[in-house]
């Protein structure tokens, strides 16, 4: 199945996998069996992250599996990303080697950094004063050069971004020796982001999208909120191709040349995820799904939203 998956070139000339398994809020105790399945099942893209506080778990299954021989270290791509504490210069470099400790690597294949509001460093995740969040005033530009240097010495071959508006892009582009190879952000059918797509693949840069499905897990989902698995076009379409609605939202995001990273825990679904390339979506069906669009975030990370640097105070 490995060899079925596209794969798309960076800006850099390095080649990246199409698709990969998403381990945001898969739990200690579940991420690393989730993630030995996928590999099994001819995943090679893991996206991780410091925040989801899984990665020394995700790091023993890929160790496990590569022991065993399943797969090699090269065969493998590993993306992590640095934490709103971490953007300070000084920082980046620990921010990066903490994780490449918990997950047992000596390189990453790509960076990002999380998101373009740097937080109080030091301490907790989410820094707080009460309902206040702690913020720091590094500037996302001194964050990047910080980037490029841990790029320079090896320590990750590809750096990117992830929910950067073009504003917050335009900056990073303007000082930058390194490009970003990659702006990773939310898009689902209930929200298709295609201007701010049409931006970053105008600049050189690949999407990655996360939260392909709406992310139904989120423990803030509102009882009776709609959501992308039960939504009646999507599952008219699964039934004309014989797939599931979630084979449909994934197969939708390859369509529009984006990376994308489902997430799952559950091993039928991982392979059943990974299913998706043995059939293409018609120009009428994925205009049906462009309609389906109602600017809906999951992930808006509201307490931000007083931060100077909070990149969703317009839809773009």
């Amino acid at each position: 199945m490995a060899s079925e998956i596209p794969f798309v070139t960076f800006n850099n000339g390095q080649k990246f996998p199409t698709f990969g398994l998403g381990t945001w809020k898969s739990k200690p105790g579940q991420v690393g069996q989730a993630v030995k399945d996928a590999i099994d099942a001819g995943y090679r893209h893991i996206d991780c992250a410091h925040v989801y506080q899984n990665e020394k778990e995700i790091g023993e299954a890929i160790t496990a599996k590569i022991k065993e021989g399943v797969v090699k270290r090269e065969d493998l791509y590993i993306t992590s990303k640095l934490w709103n504490t971490f953007h300070r210069p000084d920082l980046v470099e620990v921010g990066l080697k903490t994780t490449l400790t918990d997950l047992q690597l000596d390189y990453l294949d790509l960076y990002l950094i999380h998101w373009p509001q740097a937080y109080k460093e030091g301490g907790e995740l989410f820094p707080a004063d009460g309902d206040k969040g702690l913020y720091s005033d590094v500037s996302i530009t001194d964050t990047w050069k910080a980037m490029e240097v841990v790029a320079e010495k090896g320590l990750t071959k590809s750096i990117g971004i992830s929910n950067f508006n073009p504003e917050q892009v335009e900056n990073i582009l303007s000082i930058a020796k390194i490009k970003p190879v990659t702006n990773q952000i939310e898009v689902h059918p209930y929200l298709t982001q295609k201007k701010l797509r049409e931006f970053c693949k105008s600049k050189g840069i690949v999407v990655t999208a996360y939260s392909p499905l709406g992310s139904p897990d989120r423990p803030w989902a509102k009882p009776g909120e709609p959501t992308i698995m039960d939504d009646p076009k999507l599952k008219e379409i699964a039934a004309r191709y014989n797939k599931s609605t979630a084979q449909i939202a994934i197969r939708y995001q390859i369509e529009n040349g984006n990376i994308v990273i489902p997430k799952s825990v559950t091993k039928s679904r991982i392979i059943e995820n990974i299913k998706v390339f043995d059939f293409k979506l018609s120009p009428e069906d994925i205009e049906a799904i462009d309609a389906l669009n109602k600017n809906d975030r999951v992930c808006a990370l509201e307490r931000d939203v007083s931060h100077k640097d909070y990149p969703f105070k317009a839809e773009f």
